[in-house]
């Protein structure tokens, strides 16, 4: 008992510690403000004339009234705060304060009676006034305090608009009020209701589309997009009203990062054509996923590039035991292992170097790991370099190393194998499609049973198109290009791509994972395809510049490349799944034989010149042209309309 009381007189000592001056400061404040409080009630009770008897016990009373408030006010912690950021909490905190002090005045009162009788009309005013003048005197001096850090920014700082009206904006313009870079004029919103309103002293002038007319008139050159939480079309619409209006348009972190507390709502960036081309949030089968992963040891292949990394990253979500990161390069491991290191999570991690053709060393991981789970992610992807000098090593990488993968899995009882695979492996017409294609026959060769007697390890294949920033991806090439001035290279006028960002891509491989019970290959919804010159454009205009400053220059489509990609064969059709991303694509699949017979081919076709090797490879992959002018050809005779960024 003596130990807890010890304690309590600690903390209480704490709290107004004389060696933070800035809390005795405040304590005092409070101390005088009680005692006038009192007496001002008193005032006001007797029309500023206090009669002789009431003022002796106006005194006599105020010797304990006092102190007693002075007790509650520390206990309740009102000197935790800071004056200068006091907030609703900090005056939640005064209310309750407050309000105790003036029942515990009240049950002393009538219990004791100590010096005579005190009005209620004065018990009544004392913590109105108390309220008032301790809540009061904390937002004036932040108010004075914010003043004098920040005033003379207000006439410094860029003049800016707001898009959006809504909770990102309230907090977006609290944060800007300090700032010394940016002064909000105005916020725009296609919310009726909020036109004439005012968010933090900031008026809402109108519809978005009246930007450029609003511009104007307040002389502003920026704009921010503040609508994090809005659906992308409402968002890019907003962008390209800025865009259109000749303005620098930036825009607030996305509503995942805000949440997560990786970043604050007033780290503000420049539009990126990312934000134009991205999509609608995947809804996943959380529920599942976790289910699946959780407490499972995870194997991924090629788990240090793009796709790879960004899978391990969403797999460390659904806390398996043991995640295995496995690539033949060891300084993208070391990076993935330096980003891993800086987060607290309970799934251990293991980096491991290796080659996916190599046998033996993954034998030796299946046999010492025994993972349940395997995403094969490892492939050469960059079309032009497989298409001359590098044919046989396509081949033996994409498809061999698949293979092995694959069989070692299937020896060890892996649960299910989830191949990443490509939109080039339909009707390709280069080295790398055609060896992906391969890849995925050979799943489905070396898959056991009828789909409803599926034994032993399930192979699942999910096929999808370019992602936004990945490692050989046009974006950050035409960055790099429009900032050394220009060109920005395109190879033809007509080429077009499906996109679709990193995290979405590997969200929705491991939800086809998830849904996969064997042999399916899973197609990815892309959305509508885009025009690279388009996009080129857009970067042009949101890096500031305009067409005539940097050019564009088409140089020629490169070996192996086609205009159009397409995520389905001539010859395949596809089914609906319950995810509605996914599709499955019915193609033509292999046996064991026909991957037996492959394999031999591919190991003679190492010693063959690449003429021979593309021409024998027509035979293996029955779409596959080999031509690129012939699958150029092929391409024009379909040109639609296609849909551009606008």
């Amino acid at each position: 008992m003596r130990s807890s009381i010890k304690t309590r007189l600690g903390n209480l000592y704490g709290l107004i510690n004389l060696a933070s001056w800035r809390s005795v400061s405040a304590w005092g404040h409070d101390i005088a403000v009680a005692a006038f409080a009192w007496w001002f009630a008193y005032l006001l009770r007797f029309n500023f004339d206090i009669p002789p008897n009431y003022f002796y016990a106006f005194w006599h009373n105020l010797l304990w009234v006092v102190p007693l408030q002075a007790l509650v006010f520390v206990a309740f912690g009102l000197y935790r705060g800071v004056w200068r950021f006091a907030s609703m909490p900090d005056l939640y905190r005064i209310l309750k304060a407050v309000f105790f002090a003036a029942f515990a005045i009240s049950t002393v009162l009538v219990m004791f009676q100590p010096h005579g009788v005190v009005p209620r009309t004065v018990l009544v005013l004392d913590p109105i006034l108390l309220l008032l003048l301790m809540g009061g005197s904390r937002f004036l001096y932040r108010a004075w305090k914010e003043h004098r850090l920040y005033g003379l920014t207000f006439k410094l700082g860029e003049p800016v608009i707001v898009l959006g009206a809504g909770e990102a904006t309230v907090a977006l313009v609290k944060d800007l009020s300090r700032s010394t870079d940016w002064r909000v004029v105005g916020i725009l919103d296609d919310d009726r209701s909020m036109h004439g309103r005012q968010l933090h002293g900031i008026k809402v002038l109108g519809y978005i589309a009246q930007l450029d007319k609003v511009a104007a008139d307040l002389s502003v050159d920026h704009v921010i997009v503040a609508m994090p939480s809005a659906a992308h079309q409402a968002r890019r619409c907003a962008i390209q009203v800025a865009n259109a209006a000749g303005l620098t348009v930036m825009t607030v972190p996305s509503f995942d990062d805000l949440m997560s507390g990786k970043v604050s709502i007033s780290q503000v960036r420049r539009v990126e054509v990312e934000d134009l081309l991205g999509r609608e949030p995947v809804k996943l089968d959380s529920a599942g996923l976790h289910d699946w992963v959780d407490q499972k040891v995870v194997l991924v292949t090629g788990a240090g590039g793009s796709i790879g990394s960004e899978l391990c990253r969403q797999i460390v979500r659904y806390k398996p035991s043991l995640l295995i990161c496995f690539d033949v390069s060891e300084f993208a491991l070391y990076r993935l292992e330096q980003e891993f290191s800086g987060l607290s999570m309970t799934t251990s991690v293991m980096y491991l170097v290796g080659d996916v053709r190599n046998e033996r060393r993954l034998q030796s991981v299946m046999s010492r790991y025994r993972p349940s789970i395997v995403f094969h992610a490892a492939a050469y992807k960059h079309v032009p370099l497989m298409e001359h000098v590098n044919v046989a090593e396509a081949l033996s990488n994409n498809v061999v190393g698949t293979y092995t993968v694959a069989k070692a899995c299937k020896e060890a009882g892996v649960e299910k194998f989830v191949m990443v695979s490509t939109d080039k492996a339909v009707n390709p017409t280069n080295v790398m499609g055609a060896s992906k294609r391969l890849a995925e026959m050979v799943c489905q060769g070396l898959q056991e049973g009828s789909p409803s007697t599926r034994t032993g390890t399930r192979f699942v294949i999910v096929r999808f198109g370019n992602v936004l920033g990945s490692s050989g991806s046009v974006i950050p090439k035409f960055r790099e290009q429009i900032a050394r001035g220009g060109p920005v290279t395109v190879t033809h006028e007509e080429i077009t791509r499906y996109f679709m960002s990193i995290p979405e891509a590997s969200q929705l491989v491991m939800q086809a994972g998830l849904m996969g019970t064997g042999a399916e290959i899973f197609v990815l919804d892309m959305g509508e395809p885009v025009r690279i010159a388009d996009m080129a454009r857009e970067m042009i205009k949101l890096s500031g510049f305009q067409e005539d400053e940097i050019r564009i220059e088409y140089t020629g489509l490169r070996p192996g490349e086609k205009l159009y990609e397409e995520l389905l064969a001539d010859d395949e059709h596809t089914l609906p799944t319950p995810h509605p991303k996914l599709r499955i694509a019915i193609a033509r699949t292999a046996n064991k034989t026909w991957v037996r017979a492959l394999l031999k081919w591919i190991d003679r076709a190492a010693g063959l010149d690449e003429a021979t090797i593309k021409e024998e490879l027509k035979m293996w992959v029955e779409e596959y042209t080999g031509d690129v002018n012939a699958g150029e050809q092929a391409a024009l005779t379909q040109i639609s309309p296609r849909p551009t960024i606008h």
